[in-house]
């Protein structure tokens, strides 16, 4: 049987990426790179990608979007698929399929313009947290302590006008001990997790958080699971937040996740296993969590 021929869509080789190109080297297997500012899709034609699944890793979310909606509807295989990064690409997407599932979530406001947003933000009760509902890394996150801070953040959004201070994404803030947890999901797995710590209530290692090995105990595991089944599955990280109760949330899911601070914060050998993932996708022409869900 000949080898799975793997793409891998990216933005520039950063960690993560050779750390992926790495592990399927280790499997006897030859990954391809195609630079999402190079490649051109013909629509109605199929793509010009010679290979039998897709790892996406593009940086830019709308780029991602539209090339996993060309690759999917080709039937190109991509890991992950274009119905998982649009659920996990739009915070208010992710929300709502959560809430659907029944998996705990922060409280959230939705609100289209700053007079209602204000109201809304009085009605939750400060501090709120106020984000764009598409982005990464903590941007245009901003923590909301009193009226005064919300009117002029409010009017600030409003002067510049652009799609992502359009809609008012307004989040319970939840004070957490000074860390968030993030699991790693491949299909139904829980491989991993951290803590992430760090000064700032943003505890992103993108922003300097230090990330720890987390134990994967029962209720991360079901919890993890849980919310990776909801948003579709996949090669997932799910994003947890603490109560002082010890109650756990899941804030966000994302479906290009970054690991190099994870994998010698758990010792598990991220890239490999997300390798070993693709290749049964390329072998199955389907995402092992849409098989078992099947």
């Amino acid at each position: 049987m000949s080898k799975p021929r793997i793409g891998i869509l990216l933005s520039r080789v950063r960690v993560e990426e050779k750390l992926l190109i790495q592990a399927f080297q280790r499997l006897g297997v030859t990954a391809e790179v195609f630079d999402d500012r190079q490649v051109v899709f013909e629509l109605g034609n199929p793509p010009a990608l010679p290979v039998d699944v897709v790892v996406e890793r593009c940086i830019n979310h709308s780029r991602a979007l539209y090339a996993l909606r060309i690759l999917g509807d080709a039937g190109v295989p991509c890991v992950n698929d274009y119905e998982v990064a649009l659920v996990c690409g739009n915070k208010l997407e992710t929300t709502s399929v959560l809430r659907a599932r029944g998996v705990p979530t922060p409280r959230c406001l939705i609100a289209f313009t700053p007079a209602s947003a204000l109201e809304a933000i009085d009605r939750l009760g400060y501090p709120v947290v106020l984000k764009p509902a598409v982005g990464s890394w903590g941007r245009l996150v901003a923590k909301v302590n009193d009226r005064e801070s919300a009117e002029t953040l409010l009017e600030h959004k409003e002067v510049l006008g652009s799609y992502h201070h359009s809609i008012f994404y307004i989040q319970e803030y939840i004070q957490k001990p000074g860390r968030d947890i993030r699991s790693f999901v491949l299909g139904d797995r829980t491989v991993a997790a951290i803590y992430r710590y760090g000064d700032h209530w943003i505890t992103n290692t993108a922003r300097g958080a230090r990330a720890e090995n987390c134990p994967v105990t029962d209720e991360i595991d079901r919890l993890s699971r849980t919310a990776a089944r909801a948003v579709g599955g996949g090669v997932l990280a799910i994003d947890l937040l603490e109560r002082p109760d010890g109650e756990l949330l899941v804030n966000e899911v994302n479906y290009t996740m970054e690991f190099r601070n994870s994998v010698p914060a758990t010792g598990i050998p991220i890239p490999d296993l997300v390798a070993e993932y693709v290749l049964d996708v390329a072998r199955t022409g389907l995402p092992a969590q849409r098989a078992v869900a099947s």
